[in-house]
């Protein structure tokens, strides 16, 4: 009877009477502690269950609510009921209701009777804990916390703004030195008589009482003053995520926790038969005993905290809404965005896959509806054509096209004419490599048979339009790869570009092109966008198109493109 056992328990109490049974039938004396919230006619219930079993004791009820000095004083209530009824205890071992022994009982006895003198508790100084979420450590205990957190979290909120405003402070009494750990321990008997006989204990608790989180730190600080031999380390393998919210234990999780090699685990599924089938018979036997060793399993704990805050490159999950800009990358592969060369260029998507092998879209964001390779209407993973759709979250749409098409490379068309709403998610994607031609919306308006009036209208605005887009590509929080060149340059010579183009799509190709795009028939554009200036529009982002139209004059100035990074 050398090991006892605290258990506080609020759920799941008939997990918490079998566990209990199976410390006392293998010689550990459990006191047991029940939250005052808990009906009372489940407390009896618990109670009838483990009538029959001599080493189990019930302490005083506190409610425990979580942050709140509750859980500290039910751990005082169990722990000296534990000390007063079994004089022979000479380690506690504080656990939950849903914790569960992992190996057999008697080589956690064996490992704490080989070590008589030792106190297993993590404590740390508030400067060494990198583990505390919400921004208080050293203010738990500087501040007052009469509130409480999760039922009352305007006035918690208010209550600690309020404080910094004035200055308050209060004062840590003598020789207390705050630390900080996990909950859940194993004292020797010496050190927690120690803490519960102390004779300035009720000006310690009065003043823990305050703390946020007490049960993080009250015996966490106090085994500092009285413990002669500390191990600054929990036996109970307990797992918490990115928000601080214990990690829970399933079925599944069977051989994970025998490699963990640790003596007790929390929080196990009420509902995970299989754990509960495994470790509390006779099965556990017969492995080998080693050191309890959490660390061996922290890889794939973190993994798991990667996957569920970052997740798979352009794969959105529901656990990282609504925080913007969580993604792990915006999309799932390189794509190419094309401006104004399919207007300038006919036939162009044609050609560019068959140059490229690439698969290359109309435009898929245009206004009436999804311009789909081939002429699609539902595409891979069933994207509809339909634009309505599409804008009830156009970055989905995106981002679900290429996730379904990873392995081959999306190209597609945009312009000053398309849905605007998506220009901030292409131009913050590193995936993103955007070729712009600026000034080529106005080549359809040149070829149409509109009144002139009604040209110039939309030429304004289509003008207006794509300069907002270039200022979004130039911003200094772009990310993709961005060229642009203006319509007039590119004119003049469009060769080069198109190769630097075609073999940042298929670089293993590396080989000049020997079929160019048909350019379309500009003859009179020149005029037509003096036309445009006659009429009171300044076409600003064509560059200097000739009014003539001949480019010849300016043959020994070669157009270069310049990069947005």
């Amino acid at each position: 009877m050398s090991l006892g056992v605290v258990m506080l328990c609020h759920t799941a109490l008939d997990r918490a009477a079998q566990v209990a049974r199976h410390w006392v039938s293998r010689g550990c004396p459990v006191v047991i502690h029940v939250d005052k919230r808990v009906p009372r006619a489940e407390f009896d219930r618990l109670q009838d269950a483990l009538a029959d079993v001599e080493d189990v004791r019930f302490s005083a009820r506190y409610a425990c609510e979580w942050g709140t000095w509750g859980i500290v004083a039910a751990t005082q209530a169990a722990a000296a009921t534990m000390l007063r009824d079994f004089a022979k205890v000479r380690h506690v071992y504080l656990a939950s209701g849903s914790c569960l022994p992992l190996r057999p009982v008697h080589e956690l006895v064996t490992y704490l009777d080989e070590r008589p003198r030792t106190d297993f508790i993590e404590s740390v100084t508030t400067a060494d804990v990198g583990w505390t979420v919400g921004g208080l450590d050293l203010e738990r205990f500087t501040l007052r916390f009469p509130f409480s957190w999760r039922k009352h979290r305007r006035l918690f909120d208010g209550y600690v703004r309020l404080q910094r405003r004035i200055g308050f402070h209060r004062k840590i009494p003598a020789d207390i030195v705050p630390h900080l750990g996990s909950q859940w321990w194993c004292l020797t008997r010496q050190t927690l008589s120690a803490i519960l006989e102390a004779p300035e204990r009720e000006e310690i608790d009065r003043y823990f009482r305050r703390v946020w989180i007490p049960d993080e730190s009250y015996f966490q600080t106090l085994v500092r003053r009285y413990s002669s031999h500390i191990e600054s380390r929990s036996l109970t393998l307990s797992k918490f995520d990115f928000q601080g919210k214990p990690h829970i234990f399933y079925d599944d999780h069977l051989q994970l926790l025998r490699r963990s090699d640790c003596f007790v685990a929390r929080k196990i599924w009420p509902h995970a038969n299989k754990l509960y089938r495994v470790f509390m018979t006779e099965e556990g036997v017969g492995q080998a005993e080693a050191e309890p060793n959490p660390g061996k399993i922290d890889r794939l704990f973190s993994k798991a905290i990667e996957r569920r805050t970052k997740g798979r490159a352009g794969l959105y999950m529901q656990s990282r809404f609504p925080n913007e800009n969580w993604e792990n990358g915006k999309s799932a592969a390189p794509y190419s965005v094309f401006e104004g060369f399919a207007e300038l260029f006919e036939n162009f998507e044609p050609w560019l896959g068959k140059v490229t092998g690439a698969r290359v879209h109309g435009h898929l964001f245009a206004h009436d509806k999804v311009e789909f390779a081939g002429g699609e209407s539902v595409y891979n993973g069933a994207l509809p054509s339909s634009a309505a759709l599409r804008d009830y979250n156009h970055k989905s749409f995106l981002a679900n096209l290429l996730w379904n098409t990873r392995g081959e490379r999306q190209c597609f068309q945009f312009g000053p004419a398309d849905n605007q709403g998506i220009n901030w998610q292409l131009a913050g994607d590193s995936n993103a490599t955007i070729s712009v031609i600026s000034g080529a919306w106005a080549i359809p308006l040149f070829k149409s048979n509109l009144n002139f009036s009604e040209i110039r209208q939309e030429a304004a605005r289509l003008q207006r339009q794509e300069q907002e887009h270039l200022n979004v590509l130039r911003s200094p929080w772009t990310k993709a790869r961005t060229r642009i060149w203006n319509l007039a340059e590119f004119v003049e010579n469009p060769m080069e570009p198109i190769q630097t183009i075609v073999d940042e799509i298929s670089p293993r190709a590396l080989r000049r092109l020997t079929e160019a795009p048909l350019m379309t028939d500009l003859t009179g554009f020149g005029q037509f966008l003096q036309n445009l200036r006659n009429q009171g529009m300044q076409p600003v982002l064509m560059g200097d198109f000739p009014l003539n139209d001949d480019f010849q004059q300016n043959a020994v100035r070669r157009g270069r493109p310049y990069l947005v990074k």
